[in-house]
């Protein structure tokens, strides 16, 4: 039986994803060299669900489910700003930049995460926190490095890094290369247009 691995998740636009750059070029010049795995810009989205592993035999039903919830769901704005870690400055695991987004957002994951569960994927057991994951340190990190991570995360001001109207969610196939990740777009489901459903 043939699987993949996959995951759901919304597209960011041109402009951000340049600004995404800056910032990891900035980050990385700071922290000089620090065990950090960076994600490259390109392949930096907002997951929406992580599936893991599914099987081809089960493409066409994930995606008919996938695309029924999508299309219930109007299209929205948001904005990318601000920077932070999990699960903190002094023990960072995780670099992000966050994501200020409306109530439709929350709404949306919220129906995916239910209906993917129905179809035996494993919910999420923490609240949803959309955020985009610019790099992960490596586990066998040393105190040296780690105090350059933490000193570049604390002087650095990420500000306003722009702001995109999303239409659409994708599913994605995520194949694991010697040079990371390299992300194929399997399918895309259309968000509702808002202003369309304002004039009818």
């Amino acid at each position: 039986m043939s699987i993949i691995r996959a995951f759901i998740a919304i597209d960011l636009s041109k402009e951000i994803c340049q600004n995404l750059e800056k910032v990891i070029r900035d980050l990385k010049e700071g922290m000089g060299g620090a065990s950090v795995r960076w994600i490259p810009a390109k392949n930096i989205h907002l997951t929406i669900k992580f599936l893991g592993d599914v099987s081809v035999v089960n493409l066409g039903l994930l995606i008919n489910v996938i695309q029924s919830e999508v299309n219930r769901h109007p299209s929205f704005d948001l904005s990318v700003g601000g920077l932070g870690t999990f699960p903190s400055t002094r023990r960072p695991r995780v670099i992000w930049v966050g994501v200020k987004a409306p109530v439709e957002l929350d709404a949306l994951h919220h129906s995916v995460e239910t209906e993917m569960a129905r179809l035996g994927y494993v919910p999420e057991d923490r609240p949803f926190s959309p955020h985009l994951t610019l790099g992960r340190v490596a586990r066998n990190v040393n105190t040296e490095e780690l105090r350059r991570i933490s000193d570049t995360m604390s002087n650095t001001k990420v500000g306003f890094l722009g702001a995109t109207h999303i239409d659409a969610v994708h599913l994605y196939r995520s194949d694991l290369q010697p040079g990371g990740a390299v992300y194929s777009r399997l399918f895309t489901a259309s968000l509702i247009n808002a202003e369309a459903q304002k004039t009818l």
